[in-house]
């Protein structure tokens, strides 16, 4: 690499935040961001302490997260007001991966997606993450909805079982078993936060909600001492510093690494898409662009930092980053102001915290999934073509009633298969007959005696050979010159030139010229390079359709 290029290169990864300043960042820009950090860093709170909890973790490292990934992502990321921190796409993988393997085994998982995420940012990948297909997108979102609804429930009616399963239709077994230890005091304070949150986002939508409701239902059951689950009777009091970051304790093993890769994979593939999806909506409210490379390389850098001080995988996140935009926030700064926030009020007002009954974090999450769902996109999509709806019912299908990494590894083959499918359709090879119209003008209209022309339109890859395959069993006898037009070819895989070698060779054992007319570009670059025109003979790969015709009757 030249020092040109390297300094290029290095240049793409300048994170917003520098921009931003050097930009000439002044007091009034700030005083918008410290409005929009402050109001983000308290619709934060509940939400990241309630993805903790129905993660299976406890609910300060929800809070761990918030403060050390929300900063980083801000600090090194590529939009200027993405916020980021634990995100209810995460809860499904989260929880499974805590009960399998427990919270070390997340820790190594995401110290893992932290250096694929790395990985995937410095091969600037990003750019292809936009090649992941909404109706995949849509269907594990709608199925996370499902799950984070379902694990809600126990708390949502203060249902008592000896032990919640982990599987779908386990665990609403379990929940209907004991039904009759369901408690009217807890579904209450539930149903009095739901109700809550509905008036407010009805009559005054731009109050945060989430706080709101919770605050007030906090304070209402504290002083009507209503006898009701909080985060102090079941987890603790919420600690009020963050901890030391560190390794100490962590076993790494091939073995482990080798059975929690498959995690380590959908983690960062979800912190991913939904950080650069994130992103993509901040774009449409601000009008600006976002560097998805840069975004990825904070993802790393957040992820790794939020293992080492103890909290969960972390991404952009939709909602909150729409809300920073909403209050006014216009560059990294915001972010930075909502996770020191976060940071306050860890530090001061952590005993307050603590008080918070969880039917009513669990009716905030309810919400949530139901905001998550998008259910009137997952219902439009069943006007689109068959093979998208395959892919949105897998991978909606699998994430509810297998799991996540399950429902995203199937989910790409088949929106792979499907993609494939519909390539192949736009390809055609055919037999060209004298009328052609590719022969109008030509000097000489008709093909010689003996002569097979053949044209090959669209791209030329593995899902097309077969196509060429079939029409040259449909010559009767070998022809004494066979040409190929690849005019309208413009993408040819190694399956193709495999496939051309082979028809080349082929016809070599019958003595017939192969002659290739008007290849260019890449395809005539990849032809060179796999040596085909070195087989067939230099001369034998001609500029035009005219060239090949008077070629052949020098063979005939």
């Amino acid at each position: 690499m030249t020092k040109h290029k390297k300094n290029a290169y290095l240049q793409e990864f300048i994170p917003e935040l520098w921009h931003s300043l050097k930009e000439g960042y002044g007091f009034s820009l700030f005083r918008r961001d410290l409005f929009a950090g402050i109001t983000v860093g308290i619709v934060a709170l509940p939400l990241a302490m309630a993805f903790a909890i129905a993660s299976g973790v406890p609910p300060e490292r929800g809070l761990f997260t918030a403060i050390i990934a929300g900063f980083l992502i801000s600090f090194f990321g590529g939009s200027k007001v993405q916020i980021g921190g634990p995100t209810g796409a995460f809860v499904v993988i989260v929880y499974d991966i805590v009960q399998r393997v427990g919270y070390e085994g997340l820790i190594v998982a995401t110290l893992m997606a932290g250096a694929l995420l790395f990985l995937m940012a410095i091969s600037r990948l990003g750019s292809l993450m936009k090649f992941v297909p909404y109706p995949l997108v849509t269907g594990f979102t709608s199925g996370i909805a499902v799950i984070i609804f379902s694990s809600q429930m126990k708390d949502f009616f203060g249902l008592k079982p000896l032990v919640e399963p982990s599987h779908f239709l386990a665990k609403w077994h379990t929940f209907y078993e004991v039904r009759h230890t369901w408690s009217p005091t807890a579904c209450t304070v539930a149903l009095s936060t739901l109700a809550i949150i509905l008036l407010v986002k009805r009559f005054a939508p731009r109050l945060p909600w989430g706080i709101l409701s919770v605050v007030l239902v906090s304070v209402g059951c504290y002083f009507f001492s209503i006898p009701v689950d909080t985060i102090a009777s079941r987890f603790g009091e919420i600690p009020t510093s963050l901890p030391k970051p560190s390794l100490e304790g962590w076993h790494f093993s091939l073995t482990q690494v080798s059975m929690l890769m498959p995690d380590a994979i959908t983690i960062a593939l979800l912190a991913a898409i939904e950080s650069l999806l994130s992103a993509v909506v901040a774009d449409g409210m601000t009008g600006g662009r976002h560097k998805s490379n840069v975004e990825l390389l904070a993802q790393s850098f957040a992820n790794i930092g939020s293992s080492l001080f103890g909290g969960i995988p972390a991404t952009g996140a939709i909602a909150r980053t729409a809300t920073n935009v909403k209050s006014g926030g216009c560059s990294p700064i915001a972010g930075i102001i909502h996770a020191a926030a976060l940071f306050c009020i860890l530090r001061f007002f952590s005993p307050f915290v603590s008080m918070i009954p969880l039917p009513a974090l669990a009716a905030l999450l309810v919400m949530v999934a139901w905001n998550m769902g998008e259910w009137h996109q997952f219902k439009h999509l069943f006007r689109a073509p068959k093979g998208d709806i395959m892919v949105l019912l897998s991978a909606f299908l699998l994430t509810v009633f297998v799991d996540l990494t399950v429902a995203v590894e199937v989910g790409m083959v088949m929106a792979a298969f499907v993609f494939v499918k519909r390539m192949s359709a736009l390809a055609h090879i055919e037999a060209m007959a004298p009328t052609h119209s590719e022969l109008e003008g030509l000097a000489k209209t008709s093909i010689p005696p003996h002569v097979e022309l053949y044209e090959i339109q669209g791209p030329f890859f593995f899902g097309v050979v077969d196509k060429l395959q079939e029409e040259l069993r449909n010559l009767e006898k070998n022809p004494k010159v066979f040409i190929l037009l690849l005019k309208e070819v413009n993408i040819i895989d190694a399956s193709g030139l495999h496939a051309l070698k082979e028809l080349c060779l082929q016809f070599q054992k019958h003595k017939t010229q192969v002659i290739l007319a008007d290849v260019k570009g890449k395809p005539s670059h990849s032809i060179h390079r796999y040596g085909i025109d070195k087989l067939i003979g230099t001369k034998n790969v001609v500029p035009t359709l005219h060239d090949a015709l008077m070629l052949s009757k020098t063979y005939i």
